[in-house]
């Protein structure tokens, strides 16, 4: 496993993390708390040490903080993420941060995740949605600051709307943040513009979230694919953008000259050949994907051609909508 700092005061972190809300068994129907926690055991054997949950995964925190207390002699970093007040994902234009997260909502919330899991600390508290209007406004700056002295957490970060990279570029550029967690894979190349920059001049950690498209990168998404009722993908994959992304995948595979299982691999390593990546967090529900997936921290990067390729792939568009 090979390690990158997150952020310019970060810790060294795996490349590969562990995206753990496919583990909490709401969302995502079909998950069993002992194959998870299995899978999170054998992701540290392997060299994971960075693990990615949330308050509204379920119960990701609880089974996350299960299996890291279990490997009490390993250095597991684990972030989490507070929900906005209001419930409302993404953070509409022109709402007051009091409405989203005042002080006494975060510390409120972290405390929570803070029983819930067993932890005494997380590495990285994240706000779960962002908007640049909140820039020196709110409380939450100074809650965040407490916190931070009080040993309870480590670091600061947001996690992106999704599909809106810019939308956090002021953030980045006050020196307000640590870390930020962002959609960037083949299709949604955004955040390559403009944020990735921002974060490599600023010294901000980036962690890359749905960098296999909720699955629609691991070549295993067809016209006729179905998901198992009450699984959140029956919306993301609603209509015909099943079809859409198996014709989008069969053009990168023939561009690529690979075969059509490879593609999870490329998709992988197209994110981490962005040095301003700290570390990519699919979501690795079993042992096997646990496995295929952090073989790929190897330090073999796209070649240029390659990258080249996959540039012309970019397909701009919001299934969470």
């Amino acid at each position: 496993m090979r390690y990158r700092r997150l952020g310019r005061s970060g810790p060294s972190v795996s490349e590969i993390g562990y995206g753990a809300w496919g583990i909490g068994e709401s969302a995502w129907v079909g998950a069993t708390e002992d194959e998870s926690v299995r899978a999170l055991h054998r992701a540290i054997d392997l060299g994971v040490n960075f693990v990615d949950t949330a308050r509204g995964y379920g119960e990701s925190e609880r089974i996350v903080g299960r299996a890291v207390r279990e490997r009490s002699g390993d250095e597991v970093r684990v972030a989490t993420k507070v929900p906005p007040k209001n419930r409302v994902w993404p953070a509409p234009a022109g709402l007051d941060p009091a409405e989203a997260f005042p002080g006494e909502h975060i510390r409120s919330s972290l405390e929570t995740s803070l029983r819930t899991s067993g932890l005494d600390h997380f590495d990285v508290l994240q706000f779960h949605v962002w908007s640049d209007d909140w820039l020196g406004r709110g409380d939450w700056l100074e809650t965040i600051a407490e916190l931070k002295q009080e040993g309870k957490i480590r670091l600061f970060g947001v996690s992106v709307n999704d599909h809106e990279p810019d939308s956090a570029l002021a953030l980045v550029r006050s020196g307000a943040v640590d870390s930020v967690q962002v959609i960037y894979n083949l299709f949604d190349q955004a955040p390559a513009d403009a944020l990735l920059p921002a974060c490599a001049e600023h010294g901000v950690g980036v962690i890359v979230r749905v960098a296999l498209d909720e699955g629609g990168l691991t070549g295993r998404i067809t016209a006729g694919t179905a998901f198992p009722e009450g699984d959140w993908r029956n919306r993301y994959f609603r209509g015909d953008r099943p079809a859409q992304v198996e014709q989008r995948v069969a053009a990168i595979v023939a561009d690529l000259g690979i075969e059509p299982d490879e593609i999870a691999e490329y998709a992988l390593r197209f994110v981490l050949s962005s040095p301003a990546v700290s570390t990519v967090i699919p979501g690795m529900r079993s042992v096997r994907n646990v496995e295929r997936n952090t073989a790929l921290s190897d330090g073999r990067p796209l070649t240029a051609d390659q990258l080249a390729v996959l540039a012309k792939h970019r397909w701009p568009r919001n299934f969470y909508s």
